[in-house]
């Protein structure tokens, strides 16, 4: 018997089963093992579902945007189409076809807006011109029209991108749960997406436009300068200034008002660093034309080696027959100092002040004479003499500054380097030399007014070495508007592509009043170490 017994556990455990007895040891590894590989499988595949579901109703999203995320509206006079698309930045393009481009920092992403304005209705402008008064209503209701516009577009970007999403998740998935969930989704996405650009409208942004396309149409695009404002009812004045603009500009060969500026307002062409570029003055002569400007400065290097044939570039000075305020750069001789101030609308400063067009401004000349870049120390920046005698040269224009008998508004340095002791003698400095435009606030002294330094790029475009890159460098000045107090209220930056290129782009900025300081405690400027800067 126990024989038996042994050779039938022999027989199992070899795997031969006698006939009838079923066969358990096999059945229970299989039901035992599986288990928790089975829970993962599932929650892989509840993973994958979910994933799925999620780039569904994103291309579903970006499919119902560009199908449905746009409108057509009438805006004033005119036919327009507003749509919406995906962005990291935000903002908003006013297209106005084919006069340029308007770029408003409107809000931040992730939508972009656009809008397009088309071809006049051809009963409107003719009731416009009937009646120019009714130019006025026109605009006024172009702020609700804007706003009727921008809601019908919200509304139908997100009818049309949960209706795509739906009907992209029932072909893929065949099942209307998980469509349901791709179609919540979608409205989850395209409803937070435009309520962030609606939490961060800036609407003061209208007065800051960044203008794109043909100079000769930029003052009356982007129209005069106002002052800042956060209201409501300001930015509706603004926009209704646009659509005026606008209507005004298609409107011409009519009987409507041109464009008038706002009265009080002084214009002040900043140049610098033309360096014997003849298509610079092209340049300087359109937009003295477009923008009204009442008087031109240039802070220096007018010429390239400042020698006796170069003294004819400057004769082109008279025919702007707008006041021109000039400091010697180091690229300018005495020779040219003395070609200038022969041109009868030319004033050259050098340690002194003036009077032009209600504006008080201070110059100095550059105290050295440079023209061979050779002469420059090898790391191209200052070397300790050079330094102290610029800064000694910005303390000399400080104490004139302060010792004239009208306040000073504008004073006048070539190297912004110089410009350090003239902190707090008054409100504006301007300077060149670099090539490279910026705008800084000196550091303050106790108990006297901030100065703001704005250095001016190279209205030549560097003259020849302007081409030595691969890309030319842009021709840049700036346009500064004075209030009726002589107060800086904005001011915009024109850059032209470059010699031989012809797109321009306007970019506006408004001064906001600068808050008083409780308790300022910034550094003496005599301290101040310039930084250091090439020499051009």
């Amino acid at each position: 018997m126990d024989g038996q017994q042994n050779d039938e556990s022999r027989r199992d455990r070899d795997g031969d089963t006698p006939a009838g007895r079923p066969r358990r040891f096999p059945q229970l590894r299989l039901s035992a093992v599986p288990r928790g590989g089975a829970g993962r499988q599932r929650g892989l595949r509840r993973f994958a579902v979910a994933v799925a579901v999620l780039v569904v109703a994103l291309v579903g999203v970006l499919a119902g945007v560009v199908a449905g995320g746009n409108v057509g509206t009438d805006i004033g006079p005119f036919h327009a189409r507003l749509s919406v698309s995906p962005a990291t930045t935000g903002g908003t393009t006013v297209d106005i076809p084919p006069l340029g481009s308007l770029l408003l920092e409107s809000h931040d992403g992730p939508t972009h807006l656009t809008v397009e304005l088309g071809a006049l209705d051809q009963g409107r402008v003719e009731a416009l011109i009937d009646d120019p008064a009714s130019l006025n209503r026109a605009t006024q209701s172009a702020v609700d029209e804007v706003r009727e516009g921008v809601m019908r577009l919200g509304l139908r970007t997100v009818g049309s991108s949960v209706l795509a999403t739906l009907v992209l998740a029932l072909l893929v998935f065949r099942d209307t749960r998980r469509a349901a969930w791709a179609g919540g989704l979608a409205l989850l996405i395209t409803a937070g997406s435009l309520g962030s650009a609606a939490a961060t409208i800036r609407p003061q942004s209208i007065e800051e436009p960044r203008y794109e396309g043909l100079l000769v149409n930029a003052p009356a695009i982007v129209g005069d300068v106002r002052k800042i404002a956060d209201d409501y009812t300001r930015y509706a004045e603004q926009l209704q200034r646009l659509i005026g603009n606008v209507t005004q500009l298609y409107t011409t060969v009519s009987a409507l008002p041109v464009y008038e500026p706002e009265p009080g307002t002084t214009r002040v062409l900043h140049i610098s660093d033309l360096h014997l570029n003849p298509s610079a003055w092209q340049l300087i002569r359109t937009v003295t034309e477009q923008f009204g400007i009442d008087v031109v400065i240039d802070t220096g290097d007018i010429t390239d080696w400042g020698s006796e044939p170069e003294a004819s570039y400057v004769g082109s000075i008279s025919l702007l027959e707008k006041p021109y305020v000039y400091i010697r750069g180091n690229h300018d001789s005495g020779r040219t100092a003395a070609a200038v101030a022969r041109q009868p609308n030319a004033v050259v400063l050098d340690n002194q002040t003036t009077t032009v067009a209600g504006l008080t401004i201070a110059g100095i000349g550059d105290p050295r004479f440079t023209p061979d870049k050779s002469t420059s120390p090898a790391s191209g920046g200052l070397s300790q003499p050079t330094a102290n005698e610029l800064i000694t040269t910005g303390e000399k224009l400080a104490a004139t500054v302060r010792s004239s008998p009208r306040p000073v508004d504008i004073a006048l340095v070539h190297d912004p380097a110089a410009a350090g002791p003239l902190s707090g003698a008054c409100p504006l400095v301007l300077a060149g030399h670099t090539h490279d435009r910026q705008v800084n606030t000196l550091p303050e002294v106790p108990g006297q007014q901030p100065t703001t330094l704005m250095v001016q790029g190279s209205t030549g475009g560097a003259g020849l070495r302007g081409l030595e890159s691969d890309e030319p460098t842009p021709l840049a000045m700036t346009v500064l508007y004075f209030d009726q107090e002589r107060r800086l209220q904005a001011y915009d930056d024109i850059t032209v592509g470059g010699t031989g290129q012809t797109q321009v782009n306007l970019e506006r900025t408004v001064i906001a009043p600068p808050p008083t300081p409780l308790n300022p405690t910034p550094s003496p400027t005599t301290t101040l170490s310039p930084t250091p800067t090439p020499t051009r």
